[in-house]
Parts: C-alpha cells; sequence; structure tokens
C-alpha cells in the first residue's frame, strides 16, 4: 500500500461561513496509484489522521484498497490538523466550507472525477455535500450512520457535552492557554457524550468491558473517554467542529430549506448504512431519505453497538460494512 503520510495543502486566505482564513490548512492522506479511480474518504468527528481513524476501512483487501482505488483521506476544519488557531475567535465552519477546500486539494492532486464518496458519521455528512455540490464530479457515495440534515434531536443531544465543558471552571469562555488546558471542561464533556454512542443493550451486556480491558464502567468512561479527549483534542477545536455537525443540512445552500428537493436532485448513486440502534443517527432518518433519493440503497447494520457500529468498533460490524461497500462499488 503506498501511502504518503499526511500532507498539508495551504489554501491561503480562504472565505468561510463565519469569515475569513487567513491561510487555510487541509490535512489529506493518499494511498495508492493516483491513475486508479479516486475514493474519498474524509474524518468524523473525534477522528484524526495522525491516530490512524480511517485504517479500519482502508488498506490491502479492505473496503478501499489501494491496489484497485487511489484514496484520498481529509482531516475536517477544527480536527486539530494542523494545531488551532485563534482559540475562541475561530470563525464558524460549515460542511460546504470543507468539501470546497477538499475539492481545491483534489484538482491539486489532479483527479478529475470521484467515483466515490465514503464516510461515517460527520464523514457521512460531507459525502451527502460532496454529492450535492459537486453533481458532475461524483459518481457514487457512502453514508455510515450519517444523515443529510443534522435532526432537531441530533442537535439537541450535543447541546449536552457542549454545555458541560462551556460550564466548566477552567474552560474560561475558551480564553485558557495551552499551558493550562480545561481538563475539567473536556472531562465534563467526554462523560455527557459517552452514553450516546451506543445502545442501550450494549451496557446491559457490559460490552465496555471491552474483553476485560476496562474493569468496571467507571474506568471506562475514565480511560476510554476522558482520556481520548485529554489526549487528543483542544477544547475550542471540539466545540468548533460541534458546530459545523449542528448546522448540517444539504438544503440550506441548494434548495433554501428544501429538503426533499435537495435529496431528490442528487443524481449520485447511494448506499445508506444506518445503524439499528443508533442514537445520533436513528435509522428512520434514513428510512426517509432512501425513500427521496433517486438512486439509492439501504443496508441496515444489525448491531448493539450504536453510533460506534459504523465507526470501526468492532470486527462483526466492519466486516458488514466492508462486504456491502465491495458490493456497492463493483
Amino acid at each position: 500500500m503506498t501511502d504518503t503520510g499526511i500532507q498539508y495543502y495551504h489554501h491561503g486566505r480562504f472565505k468561510v461561513l463565519g469569515g475569513v482564513l487567513p491561510d487555510a490548512v487541509t490535512a489529506y492522506q493518499t494511498y495508492g496509484n493516483p491513475s486508479n479511480p479516486c475514493i474519498v474518504f474524509p474524518t468524523c468527528y473525534g477522528a484524526k489522521l495522525g491516530l490512524g481513524s480511517q485504517s479500519y476501512l482502508v488498506g490491502e483487501n479492505k473496503a478501499l484498497d489501494p491496489t484497485k482505488y487511489f484514496v484520498v483521506t481529509f482531516a475536517l476544519f477544527c480536527n486539530g490538523e494542523p494545531t488551532p488557531y485563534n482559540g475562541p475567535y475561530f470563525p464558524a465552519i460549515s460542511y460546504e466550507d470543507n468539501i470546497h477546500a477538499q475539492y481545491a486539494v483534489l484538482r491539486h492532486l489532479g483527479v478529475k472525477r470521484v467515483l466515490c464518496v465514503v464516510g461515517f458519521s460527520m464523514g457521512g455528512q460531507q459525502a451527502y455535500h460532496w454529492a450535492t455540490l459537486f453533481p458532475d464530479f461524483v459518481d457514487k457515495f457512502v453514508a455510515i450512520c450519517s444523515s443529510a440534515r443534522t435532526s432537531p434531536h441530533n442537535i439537541c443531544f450535543l447541546e449536552g457535552p457542549k454545555a458541560a465543558l462551556k460550564a466548566a471552571r477552567d474552560f474560561q469562555n475558551g480564553h485558557y492557554t495551552p499551558e493550562s488546558p480545561p481538563q475539567a471542561g473536556i472531562r465534563a464533556f467526554a462523560r455527557a457524550y459517552s452514553a450516546w454512542a451506543y445502545g442501550q443493550t450494549w451496557f446491559r451486556q457490559h460490552l465496555y468491558q471491552m474483553d476485560g480491558l476496562y474493569p468496571t464502567l467507571e474506568a471506562f468512561l475514565r480511560e476510554a473517554w476522558e482520556g481520548r479527549f485529554i489526549t487528543n483534542w483542544d477544547a475550542n477545536d471540539m466545540l468548533a467542529l460541534l458546530e459545523t455537525w449542528q448546522r448540517g443540512d444539504i438544503s440550506i445552500f441548494r434548495d433554501r430549506g428544501d429538503f426533499g428537493g435537495s435529496l431528490r436532485a442528487i443524481k449520485a448513486k447511494a448506499l445508506i448504512m444506518p445503524c439499528k440502534t443508533d442514537l445520533y443517527f436513528c435509522p428512520e432518518d434514513s428510512v426517509n431519505e432512501v425513500s427521496q433519493l433517486r438512486d439509492a440503497e439501504l443496508a441496515v447494520i444489525d448491531s448493539v453497538w450504536g453510533h460506534a457500529a459504523g465507526g470501526g468498533a468492532n470486527p462483526t460490524d466492519v466486516a458488514f460494512i466492508t462486504k456491502q461497500i465491495k458490493k456497492f462499488l463493483v
């Protein structure tokens, strides 16, 4: 597998929803031969290229095989790649901003057409936006545990961890220093977020023990959730990226809020894969979207792992997702 390592594309001054970035940077990584059909695989919330977050689907004999495809993975603006800029004053970012930036990188790489955009969670929302913004550039897209519009319930769930972080004594309205990050706020965010990532049955079956890795639920919360965010994330980045998620809606910039019209206008063939126990992106929303897309398949992930089922959390669900994507790409 030819892996270029993480690269950075400098856009220069770049207009975004909330203003202008004086030197916008998009982090990306490529795999395989550029002469092969291109597949785009952007990150989700909590994912980073540097953490190997995309590796569960990228690799020889995996869903996105670099011996067959030219795979380009992208980091979202505000995911910490590169390091944070301008603290609490970072301007609002939309999915549209991200897609236009990614398109510029693909043109820089000489890509003339995208066979498929694949994404999980926020990555799936980017896949929907790709198909909407560039209908003659994208042939297919795969949205895993995602939606074309962030639902009111999803927006409301995100308000919980956001409020927990912002109310923390050490957050200081975002004016903390790199030497003194708001650990209390980040820990509160992680705990408020954690229960939503899995189905209720997952907790009932004590799957948080991860085959003995965590002896108790408390150990799981401290190490897998608090520890992950403390180690890898900046608090202002967490909030900025979360607000991009909350703004997700393909109809905003295309059909003046006509959501059904936006779905019906999508020309790319779609594979929509919700998980039946997902508490973020409920499968009923996927059923509704598929009913309005011109050419779409629905493949429900039958799992107790909730939202995490789509993100590489366990081998059974990865095998199902891989099988569906391979079949869809033929």
